[in-house]
């Protein structure tokens, strides 16, 4: 293809407006401190993203922890995987979805188990990353006090970071989070009648 002078000009001219754009931005954001992240959304790739992070972190030397509620399964690949990296510790609190346990008290016992050990973590300055995995679905449910669990939160050490995801996220918990990202299905193929493929689902 050959070159045109004129609109190659015209590249490098909006490339630059765009470079100075993104740099100053970059200049001006020079506060450090631990985020929350919330992943929510109906759509796939909630947990999954956080998962991804939680590599990244791990890359960086840093200490890393997993609480996973509703969840019941331990034979997921994240989990095959992650446990046995010496920085992680993983914790399966759930005892499956609640339409399968079917009793809320139960599930709200499983939950409370679930946040007292994600409580020694968010006490913990020695942890980077916490994972609250589907924490969103037990604030839905109302199986945990959600004033607790925002102070707990808010009061976690200043450069933690804690990434909770699951569909329904609370406006309160919206309100005080510095990400949100809301993850809308498009299309997914069990809907066509595909099975939970392991490696993809779980």
């Amino acid at each position: 293809m050959q070159s045109d002078p004129e609109r190659e000009a015209r590249y490098a001219a909006r490339m630059a407006r765009k470079k100075a754009l993104i740099d100053s931005r970059i200049a001006a954001a020079n506060t450090e401190q631990g985020l929350l992240l919330v992943n929510t959304g109906n759509g796939k790739g909630k947990s999954t993203a956080a998962f991804g992070l939680l590599a990244r972190a791990l890359g960086h030397g840093m200490k890393a922890a997993v609480v996973q509620f509703v969840k019941g399964r331990s034979d997921t690949g994240e989990e095959a995987f992650f446990k046995r990296h010496p920085d992680v510790t993983w914790h399966v609190m759930g005892e499956g979805f609640t339409w399968e346990t079917q009793n809320r008290e139960r599930d709200i016992a499983a939950a409370e188990q679930g946040w007292a050990i994600a409580k020694t973590h968010l006490n913990d300055p020695s942890i980077g990353v916490l994972v609250l995995d589907e924490l969103n679905i037990v604030l839905k449910y109302k199986y945990l006090d959600l004033d607790t669990v925002l102070d707990d939160l808010t009061d976690r050490p200043p450069m933690q970071h804690v990434i909770v995801t699951g569909r329904g996220a609370l406006p309160e918990l919206v309100a005080i989070a510095d990400t949100v990202t809301e993850m809308q299905p498009v299309k997914h193929a069990f809907e066509a009648g595909v099975q939970a493929m392991p490696g993809v689902e779980w």
